[in-house]
């Protein structure tokens, strides 16, 4: 055991088990602190692997681990803090971790470049911009897609006739020029919103980010991504191929996030990444880069994103307080 897990072990609440996997559960102390209501079901985990020691919340998705070779991480003094650490006991450990670490090789994990597939839309999907005799259903689509400013030169939107998909529209996920998925977006009131076939490690518009672009606007859905032309997540976790594909574009990478619980998740993963993070001052009630096109238009929503970018995650902190309320 390291003096970290000797440490974080000491302040671990009294009622916790272990569990056959390894894991040592407790009521999470983050939840609260994450705009989540106080954990009851002991949804905090602790592992050590070694001397290696991660925190997983099972109900929030707060995460925090520590290495040998690493300094503490803002996350895991605040995991400290939160399990009512003294803040001298982990100033100390803090200084007693970096004087270890003089020497100590980190290893790392290693994280591989993804590959993806050739995947096929749904079945009879044609490119909107060919159709030639609308239908209600498909007209149905093109009124969605002029009342989210989405425009027929923005990319290829297709639209199919079979059942399920008569009424979404159809975003292809390109790679490399090929096709190796979709997100389908319902336009009426189908269930589920989204009909999605993605493959793990993917990002939206990568293709899109050539050489003349000095930086990279990073959302979480592709219809956001659209009107900025920049990439999309799709979804409110960065993964570690995720983050390996953007980091290879060589760009400066603005995040900008949903403005709900999971977006303040994202901002964290962001600064953890040494990423910019951009909260824009929008107006209440606008709550995403769609929102935000439809009241000020395209051009505007980027000036705003590219201005309010910054980089001091103190800085980004501060503001994410008021940004998030």
């Amino acid at each position: 055991m390291s003096i970290v897990s000797d440490v974080l072990t000491l302040y671990l609440p009294g009622k916790r088990k272990t569990t056959p996997s390894g894991w040592t559960s407790f009521n999470a102390p983050c939840c609260v602190h994450n705009n989540e209501n106080t954990d009851t079901r002991g949804r905090g985990g602790v592992i050590y692997e070694g001397d290696t020691v991660s925190y997983h919340c099972f109900n929030c998705g707060y995460k925090a681990s520590w290495q040998p070779g690493r300094n503490l991480s803002y996350k895991f003094k605040k995991l400290l803090q939160w399990l009512n650490t003294p803040d001298a006991d982990i100033t100390k450990l803090a200084l007693d971790v970096m004087r270890e670490n003089e020497g100590v090789e980190v290893q790392q994990r290693k994280v591989e470049l993804p590959t993806f597939g050739t995947v096929h839309l749904p079945e009879d999907s044609i490119r909107i911009a060919d159709i030639k005799d609308f239908n209600k259903h498909s007209m149905a689509v093109v009124e969605y897609m002029a009342k989210r400013n989405l425009n027929l030169d923005d990319t290829n939107y297709y639209w199919s006739p079979q059942l399920g998909y008569r009424e979404r529209l159809i975003i292809p996920f390109m790679y490399e020029g090929r096709i190796v998925g979709y997100t389908a977006r319902t336009v009426g009131e189908s269930k589920p919103k989204y009909l999605t076939d993605s493959q793990p490690g993917f990002v939206y518009g990568l293709d899109e980010q050539g050489h003349n672009k000095a930086f990279c606007i990073l959302c979480e859905g592709p219809l956001d991504a659209i009107h900025v032309e920049g990439a999309a997540l799709t979804g409110s976790d960065i993964g570690d191929a995720q983050a390996l594909l953007l980091n290879r574009l060589g760009k400066d990478i603005y995040v900008v996030p949903d403005r709900d619980k999971a977006g303040s998740k994202l901002v964290e993963q962001a600064i953890d990444k040494g990423w910019h993070v951009s909260l824009p001052d929008w107006a209440d009630g606008i709550n995403d880069i769609g929102e935000a096109v439809e009241k000020y238009g395209r051009l505007y929503t980027l000036y705003s994103i590219v201005s309010a970018a910054e980089s001091s995650p103190l800085k980004i902190r501060l503001k994410a307080k008021k940004w998030f309320t």
